[in-house]
């Protein structure tokens, strides 16, 4: 098995020379908008993560995370979506990898996408799920909210980097932000 199917990425980069790529080269990554969908194919609830920060504070979040080298944007969703949601979760990877959005993060304080790590471009996806979720790793708890809920300016205000106005272009993008 290769290092990347095994998720073993040390002879890639270690965590300084990921740090100094960070720092001089824009980073590929992957956000997704996790969805119920009615009989109809219409959005009846997104899920948002809760997570606790590394500055220990508690945000909503979108799936995301950086695209591994020799990784197609795909195995990028799926792995993620499998991280985050569990693999029960069962993810319907969209056919088309034309995303809903790109998000271009700055480590700019004051910039409407934020990463104070790196500048990052991030592919953004809506991505049903039928199976059932059961959020790993740093996610605390996984939230399912209808659209209406999902943009309530508590829920808003809780999003971290960006995470918001993805969240409001999904929403628009499938006809459901009014």
């Amino acid at each position: 098995m290769s290092d990347i199917a095994s998720g073993d990425l040390g002879p890639w980069l270690s965590p300084e020379d990921l740090d100094l790529v960070r720092r001089k080269v824009p980073i590929l990554y992957i956000d997704a908008v996790p969805a119920r969908l009615d009989r109809h194919g219409e959005v009846e609830s997104v899920g948002l993560l809760l997570r606790a920060t590394s500055e220990g504070t508690i945000s909503r979040a979108l799936v995301s995370g950086r695209v591994l080298y020799h990784e197609t944007i795909r195995e990028a969703l799926e792995r993620h979506l499998d991280k985050d949601l569990g693999p029960m979760a069962l993810p319907r990877l969209p056919q088309s990898l034309v995303p809903f959005a790109v998000g271009e993060y700055f480590p700019t304080p004051g910039s409407p996408f934020h990463d104070p790590r790196q500048h990052a471009v991030s592919l953004a996806y809506v991505v049903p799920v039928v199976g059932d979720c059961h959020p790993a790793n740093d996610t605390l708890e996984l939230t399912w909210l209808t659209p209406a809920e999902a943009v309530t300016p508590e829920i808003l205000n809780d999003m971290v980097e960006g995470h918001a106005i993805l969240l409001k272009q999904a929403l628009a993008h499938l006809g459901r932000l009014r």
